[in-house]
């Protein structure tokens, strides 16, 4: 929108051959579906790896990306590679026990080598410990696989967040900060595990900017076994294929098979301790229960399930589709929205643990089912529902070809060869963390875009101007590869500027990027992170996305913009990260998965809270389709800004107001910028909005938490000019003692009435809030009537 240039790129995706106009000089031809030859390695492990980490403490010699068997794994299924593949996992001074977080120890690590052929097998006989800021990453042609040994000792085959022995439940990590965790391509098989003991495929306690690709756990076919897997992934056999405790995901694409024969409590996904959880595209097959669901209470003394969207299901041959511990009464706690679900003999839908029957299943289609308090119009009135609810209208450009919300896998390249991947090092970029890249990327870029796969090795690359990346560009990056923006060219908030443009205005074509992160070196506080302008090419959903790709401003080696010096409570220029994350313009379109906007409340690299001010989050102005999962926290007006926006999903939202507010109020330190379509901010909204619609249509949420935990309750002085005289206490400031009288903020989602009758909102929680969704700036869902455990839940509102 903001763009000069008229001129246009157009690519056309015919028979998965890509035919564009403006492809890189360098280019005779586009890249097409890729050349490697069935005995090939898998690209990731033959391309020279130049990686580096440029703000570790020892940068030249530490090493990113890691094979296991050069540390001495042979995966041959007999020998025991335990202590090779954690000495892989941990030499070089890595963030583990009593660390907290780091991002300059980062890892890339890699099973099997070039040289194999074959699928490997590593036997394991405890845990695999992982460290934090690490990529576990199998051969996507060949998946390796991780053996437990008949005598496997520990938890899980792989643990993201160890206990430490002997001391009463400490962990690694605090959960909530557990951050920067990725596991692809690998079969974790715990067969040989006999089947009476405890074993679990992945203990997976983390939080934001984490995913589970392409994973396989085999368990036991026994119908006493206490095997257990973990998620987004295909379980066979074994006692619950899920057992979740976590506080909000979406977790799509999961498959499981076989998963009980005999018990009750044997279970496909157990959920015990959850906010709130998105799950889309799930498979089950001949289990005995779908999905358990631990009813706890209505405060946070007694957290069970809060709020569950299910969505897009097939399940066949299974007992019981949806079972809770005990029965509702008529009330909350734990709100249930099923939706598209097809039953194949399935005699129970819903039910209870002590065999009452809620909704009776066979073969069958749920269109649209619900339990928990629902909200329409402008009334404010909650109905309590047990039954049919509001089947939101779907646009047909969201849906796949059978009628599901569509999706699309985190790109990973596995038919394409070596030498149709391009190094931006080799090309001369630095990404040393010093040199401005800016020129290097951009003539790769102009290059090689639509020809080559452009790889980014792990590094820093300093950037003092805009990128534009053409459509038809594929990028992946090595352990979220840095690009940081900064110096006088992003200064200015009346003048902002793109660090990115992806695409130019009115382009169309592939536009793919994964495993990058972008943050600037502040101040920044006219830096747009990403202007995203491309479109689809006609019949080629989601060829335009982001995955495990995300925005960290602030709070990191490298931003100038830590703890130090831009602590808790003070309000410095300095302290200015962005002026937007993400900007999707009128005629993009977008397919984000995993995708974390972040303004950091902490320190990564240090410690301590931090006050650090981005303007805003993600700004949509898109006529669609556009696929939102992911969240956006801490910007200073609001996380989501729909404005004239069409045809969105958008996966558990989650997003959380800044730790700061009202102290200052927003916009401060930003001025309201009207060619940006910013909200308004009435005398009742003194802290950024969760999500602000405007004269938009056709908006699908599915899950969202909005949460807002501070309220500053003291003033302190601020001497911008003079940093070192500003007089606060963190502890002080911060304190939490809004959230149970919900008065935090006092509106946090708000829907013009233009766009409430095309907007559907499914299960809905927030905390510190006083409503939970206005209209027009009218509070109408009053989080009082909602109580359920540590949130409020809304479980549908519509018009």
């Amino acid at each position: 929108m903001l763009s000069p240039s008229l001129f246009f790129f157009l690519v056309i995706l015919l028979h998965n051959s890509q035919f564009a106009f403006g492809l890189g000089s360098t280019c005779s031809a586009p890249l097409g579906s890729g050349s490697a030859a069935s005995g090939d390695p898998y690209w990731l492990e033959s391309i020279q790896h130049q990686g580096t980490s440029p703000f570790n403490l020892d940068p030249t010699s530490y090493q990113v990306f890691r094979n296991v068997k050069d540390y001495g794994a042979k995966g041959d299924g007999i020998t025991d590679d335990t202590a090779a593949i954690n000495a892989a996992m941990s030499s070089g001074g890595r963030c583990g026990p009593s660390c907290g977080s780091s991002t300059y120890v980062v890892l890339l690590r890699a099973y099997a080598g070039p040289e194999l052929k074959v699928v490997d097998k590593y036997v394991v006989s405890s845990p695999i410990e992982t460290y934090y800021y690490t990529q576990i990453i199998g051969d996507a042609r060949n998946p390796p696989t991780l053996l437990a040994s008949s005598d496997f000792d520990g938890s899980a085959i792989i643990d993201a967040d160890p206990y430490i022995p002997d001391a009463y439940g400490a962990q690694w990590f605090i959960n909530q900060d557990n951050l920067f965790r990725s596991v692809r391509n690998l079969i974790i098989d715990l067969r040989q595990v006999p089947s009476s003991n405890p074993a679990i495929g992945l203990h997976w306690q983390v939080a934001q900017a984490t995913s589970l690709i392409n994973i396989v756990v085999e368990m036991s076919t026994d119908a006493d076994t206490n095997h257990q897997g973990i998620s987004r992934a295909i379980f066979c056999p074994g006692k619950v294929g899920i057992e979740v405790g976590n506080q909000q995901f979406t977790m799509r694409n999961l498959t499981v098979n076989n998963a009980v024969t005999g018990k009750v409590n044997q279970n496909t996904h157990r959920l015990t301790f959850l906010v709130g959880f998105t799950f889309q595209g799930v498979t089950i097959n001949n289990c005995q229960v779908g999905f358990a669901l631990k009813v706890g209470g209505t405060s946070i003394t007694n957290q069970g399930v809060g709020s569950e969207i299910i969505v897009d299901v097939i399940v066949k041959d299974t007992a019981v589709f949806v079972q809770s511990s005990a029965s509702s009464n008529g009330s909350l706690p734990y709100s249930l929205v099923l939706n598209n679900i097809q039953l194949t003999n399935v005699p129970v839908a819903v039910g209870i643990a002590d065999g009452t029957t809620v909704l009776e299943g066979g073969t069958t289609m749920i269109t649209s089912w619900g339990q928990g308090n629902v909200y329409s119009g402008t009334s404010g009135q909650d109905v309590w529902t047990q039954g049919s609810i509001v089947s939101a209208s779907k646009p047909f450009s969201l849906l796949d070809d059978t009628g599901k919300i569509f999706g699309k896998g985190h790109p990973q390249y596995a038919n394409y060869a070596t030498s149709e991947v391009v190094s931006v090092k080799s090309q001369g970029a630095k990404g040393d963390g010093k040199t401005d890249d800016a020129s290097a990327l951009q003539e790769i870029f102009d290059k090689y875009a639509g020809c080559k796969i452009i790889f980014f090795d792990a590094g820093v690359y300093n950037v003092s101007d805009t990128i534009t990346i053409p459509a038809g560009t594929q990028i992946v990056g090595e352990a979220w590869s840095v690009i940081s923006a900064g110096g006088y060219r992003f200064q200015s908030q009346s003048n902002p500027r793109p660090a990115i443009r992806a695409g130019i205005p009115g382009s169309m074509g592939i536009m793919e990027i994964s495993d990058l992160l972008l943050t600037t070196s502040g101040p920044a506080p006219g830096a747009i992170m990403i202007e995203w302008n491309v479109h689809d090419p006609v019949g080629q959903q989601g060829a335009a996305g982001l995955w495990d790709t995300h925005i960290r401003l602030g709070g990191a080696v490298g931003t100038n913009m830590q703890q130090t010096q831009c602590p808790a409570g003070s309000m410095f220029d300095s302290c200015q990260a962005a002026f937007l994350g993400i900007h999707l313009t009128s005629l993009s379109s977008a397919y984000f998965e995993g995708t974390w906007v972040w303004t950091a409340d902490h320190d990564l690299d240090g410690s301590g809270q931090t006050s650090v001010f981005t303007g805003r989050g993600i700004l949509s102005e898109s006529a669609g389709p556009v696929w939102l999962i992911g969240t956006s926290e801490h910007a200073t007006l609001y996380q989501y800004n729909l404005v004239n926006a069409q045809n969105h999903y958008i996966g558990f939202a989650q997003t959380e107001t800044p730790y700061y507010q009202p102290l200052p109020a927003p916009p401060a330190p930003f001025c309201i910028n009207n060619s940006y379509h910013d909200p308004t901010f009435h005398c009742n909204t003194n802290a950024a909005w969760g999500m602000y619609i405007q004269s938009s249509s056709n908006i699908l949420v599915f899950g969202a938490g909005f949460y807002s935990f501070y309220r500053v309750c003291r003033t302190f002085l601020i001497l911008r000019s003079r940093p070192e005289l500003t007089s606060f206490s963190a502890s002080q400031n911060f304190r939490q003692t809004c959230v149970i009288p919900l008065s935090c903020q006092q509106q946090i989602l708000d829907i013009d009435s233009a766009s409430a009758p095309t907007v559907t909102v499914y299960g809905l929680s927030t905390v510190g809030t006083t409503f939970q969704l206005s209209v027009d700036h009218e509070g109408i869902v009053n989080a009082g009537r909602n109580s359920d455990g540590f949130q409020q839940t809304m479980t549908v509102w519509h018009y």
